[in-house]
């Protein structure tokens, strides 16, 4: 047999040539698998994969960041967008190029959507030791910045041969492409390493298809589960980003049209059943509606599909409190589905939904049951109208502001959020009337998410008008990627609220004792505490200088002008708004695990004690 062909390459080359020749494919659907490559360059891999990718540019297109954190934000937007079925590369230098990834991969990797992240590392050879931004770890000398991303990371490996690189990058490949692993995927490259020739088989850059599988259910856990089904009596469905992920909304709605039974949705899930669905209760647990926690309470059966159970959803495990509650978890990923000791259903969302409509085909709740869901969501869509309502010539209150926003979307607009008071707002508030219109980043509730997050959506969706919501703490993270979109010529639309400080977590630090000590934007007052002034800081103006159109919007009358005049603009456009500080949103329905300190002097920290003690002695262990 004569050898196959080889053509010579460096390590860089070679995987840029080989990722572009990466395909996923699902429902017959092909999609580039890795549709482009983020990149700040230093010295770690300028000379390596930076020249790699403008020998390719024509194959690998290169999108130019300003934050490493924020290029996997931007990434993770993207793919989440489209259902975990396209990514894209993340390239850094060594050092703090390369660690500013962290969070974002932290993020990516909580979240299951996938990311390639390429940081640059130390000479493999070390020729000299240390080099500029070298870690020197006493116990080991193969120790870098990189292993930081280990923990995050769904694989992990540092290519320090060149021929290393074949099996590492087909592992790479086949973690990003399964439901049940992905996440953050990381090479790290030395630099050295990055720029060597080899001779590489060909066949290693033949286009290559990974089929993203949707499996089925297993016979007896499905007819287990068929059997909990028909013997409750006060079931209720919990949607997470499990029934995105696999496009299973209409699977639901089938399901929940044939049964009767009601949904409620976790943060990713929302949206999973469109907001006006006689089932569609809203969101669950301590952002929850009160419908949805009510019924979460005295449900004898929770069917789990897609959800990772957080403490959010669970109210830190005190909102299933039937004496006899049980749990049908169906989620491709194992480790998901046995949560809450429950009987697990392990497959994808959409052909288990399907699998469970079919063998449920005679059955459905009771009527009286049926009139209760519908009758308590009725009485919620009075709280939201409420919430919203507003006298057009008053400074708006955040609520008022979701609610000038719900006045102004069509249905393909994609809404970003994740930290912040906002995301229990949206939680509770937003009516969803696609799939993808509400997107939460809240599995990591990372502050800086929503303005890059809202460059990878644009990316992934050119054709949707994008909102990204932000507070001024939030804004002030992150702004940097607001030069990318305008770069980029992006129409991504920045929703920015002025609230002086972080609201959220002065609220929370108000419930628990703390006084909402170091939670506002203020001058230092005499006492040392920052109750002074609010500070002359100008957001407005600060996007305004890194290029964007930017609005102000001063009454409810002109923050509706300013909305609409917003999602008609083809530019990076801001809306600004200083919004009364009343609280107009609904309580919370469900608590939430916060611990109190177990002591204190202070009668606020004392009375906090007082009240967790009470909320805690409810909590179950569901066995």
């Amino acid at each position: 047999m004569s050898p196959s062909p080889r053509v010579r390459l460096t390590v860089a080359q070679a995987l840029v040539r080989f990722l572009a020749a990466q395909y996923t494919e699902r429902d017959g659907t092909r999609r580039r698998l890795i549709a482009g490559t983020w990149g700040i360059f230093g010295h770690g891999n300028v000379a390596g994969v930076g020249q790699a990718l403008v020998e390719y540019a024509g194959v690998m297109p290169y999108h130019q960041g300003r934050n490493e954190q924020a290029m996997v934000h931007a990434a993770v937007g993207y793919a989440r967008q489209l259902n975990r079925l396209s990514a894209q590369a993340v390239t850094t230098s060594i050092g703090p190029g390369a660690t500013n990834l962290v969070t974002g991969a932290a993020l990516a990797t909580v979240n299951r959507l996938p990311v390639l992240l390429l940081p640059g590392d130390h000479f493999a050879t070390r020729p000299a030791d240390p080099l500029l931004q070298q870690l020197e770890h006493p116990s080991g000398a193969d120790v870098t910045v990189n292993d930081a991303l280990r923990p995050v990371s769904r694989f992990f490996d540092r290519i320090t041969r060149p021929e290393a690189l074949i099996a590492s990058a087909l592992q790479a490949m086949r973690v990003l492409t399964d439901p049940a692993e992905t996440g953050a995927v990381t090479l790290a490259l030395p630099q050295d390493v990055q720029a060597e020739a080899y001779d590489w088989p060909e066949e290693f850059f033949a286009d290559r298809v990974w089929h993203v599988r949707r499996p089925e259910p297993d016979p007896a856990e499905l007819a287990e589960a068929v059997r909990l089904i028909r013997a409750a009596r006060r079931p209720l469905l919990v949607a997470g980003g499990g029934v995105h992920h696999s496009e299973a909304e209409d699977a639901l709605k089938a399901l929940v049209d044939a049964t009767g039974i009601p949904v409620a949705s976790t943060q990713a899930g929302k949206g999973s059943l469109r907001h006006d669905h006689p089932a569609d209760l809203g969101g669950i647990g301590h952002t929850g509606t009160a419908v949805s926690d009510a019924l979460a309470r005295e449900a004898d059966l929770v069917i789990g599909v897609g959800t990772r159970y957080s403490d959010f959803t669970t109210a830190s495990g005190t909102l299933f409190q039937h004496p006899d509650v049980r749990f049908v978890n169906l989620n491709v990923t194992a480790f998901d589905a046995h949560k809450l000791a429950a009987r697990t259903l392990v497959a994808d969302a959409r052909s288990g939904l399907a699998a469970l409509t079919v063998a449920l085909a005679d059955h459905r709740v009771e009527a009286g049951y049926e009139a209760e869901y519908r009758a308590g969501k009725e009485r919620w869509e009075q709280v939201v109208a409420a919430a919203f309502a507003a006298d057009d010539d008053a400074v708006p209150t955040q609520t008022q502001v979701l609610g000038a926003l719900d006045a102004v979307v069509g249905d393909t607009d994609v809404v970003i959020n994740a930290a912040g008071s906002l995301p229990g707002d949206l939680h509770k508030l937003w009516r969803a009337r696609s799939p993808r219109q509400y997107h939460l980043e809240y599995g990591y509730s990372c502050m800086g998410y929503e303005i890059p997050a809202g460059i990878g959506v644009q990316q992934a969706a050119p054709e949707a008008v994008v909102w990204s919501l932000v507070g001024d703490g939030t804004y002030l993270m992150m702004p940097t990627e607001i030069v990318t979109a305008v770069q980029e010529g992006l129409p991504v639309n920045l929703v920015l609220l002025q609230n002086h400080g972080y609201a959220s977590i002065g609220g929370l630090s108000e419930e628990t004792g703390g006084e909402r000590y170091g939670t506002a934007y203020r001058y230092r007052a005499a006492d040392g505490t920052f109750t002074g002034d609010p500070l002359p800081v100008d957001l407005a103006a600060n996007a305004a200088s890194l290029g964007m159109d930017v609005l102000r919007a001063k009454t409810v009358r002109e923050l509706r002008d300013a909305l609409a005049t917003a999602r008609a603009s083809d530019r990076p456009t801001c809306v600004y708004v200083e919004t009364d500080p009343a609280a107009t949103a609904p309580p919370a329905e469900a608590w939430w695990d916060v611990p109190v300190a177990g002591t204190a002097g202070r009668a606020a920290a004392v009375a906090a004690r007082e009240r967790y003690d009470r909320q805690v002695a409810t909590r179950r262990r569901h066995l």
